[in-house]
């Protein structure tokens, strides 16, 4: 059974309809979800999954005092040796459910670095994730570099340059590239592939 990673910007506070019909789909496909305890979207989605009475869902925290655990669902409680209530502190917990998860289901205010981070963090992991874009009231799918890079374009260049600096998105982005093309060269499949395409373009 797929686990669904669920997060989203501590600054937003209203989910769209589009994400609602989203977790809809997810309830009814009975698929476990793994929440984290924040404010904001944390907090927002909980509400609204406990008024569906759905019980498939884990609350992850860092260290041990939970937040926010609206529905009073099972708690996984993730230790960690950084300073309590700090970005790193709090970061654990995102770091594990990445882990656990098998897919993500993000909303972004186009310039929180948590949910960025997170999006990233499931791409270095060969996940997938579908991030809601809140501004635009749409979807970006990223299963990719390209797709990454397209979802930190929605930043103005303010937010960019602050996520740069905070959470070293340029270098994040790079490493990605370097990956994928690793991946490329080593399989002599997607070589031929490319090649093949190369020859019979115009």
């Amino acid at each position: 059974m797929k686990k669904i990673f669920i997060s989203g910007s501590m600054g937003i506070k209203r989910i769209d309809k589009k994400v609602k019909e989203r977790i809809d789909n997810i309830i009814t496909s009975n698929f476990p979800i793994l929440l984290g305890d924040a404010s904001g979207v944390d907090t927002s989605i909980q509400e609204l999954i406990k008024s569906k009475e759905y019980k498939e869902v884990t609350v992850y925290c860092s260290g041990n005092h939970v937040r926010n655990n609206i529905g009073r669902w099972k708690v996984r409680k993730i230790m960690t040796d950084y300073k309590e209530n700090t970005r790193h502190f709090f970061t654990a917990k995102d770091i594990q459910m990445a882990k656990e998860c098998d897919y993500g289901l993000m909303v972004w205010d186009s310039k929180s670095t948590g949910t960025l981070s997170n999006v990233y963090e499931l791409l270095s992991q060969g996940k997938k994730s579908l991030v809601f874009v809140n501004k635009l009231k749409s979807f970006i799918k990223v299963t990719d570099v390209d797709e990454f890079e397209e979802l930190a374009a929605v930043m103005n260049s303010s937010a960019f340059e602050k996520a740069d600096k905070k959470i070293q998105l340029r270098k994040k982005i790079q490493g990605l590239k370097c990956r994928q093309m690793d991946m490329f060269e080593a399989n002599p499949t997607l070589q031929r592939i490319q090649g093949a395409s190369l020859r019979s373009a115009p």
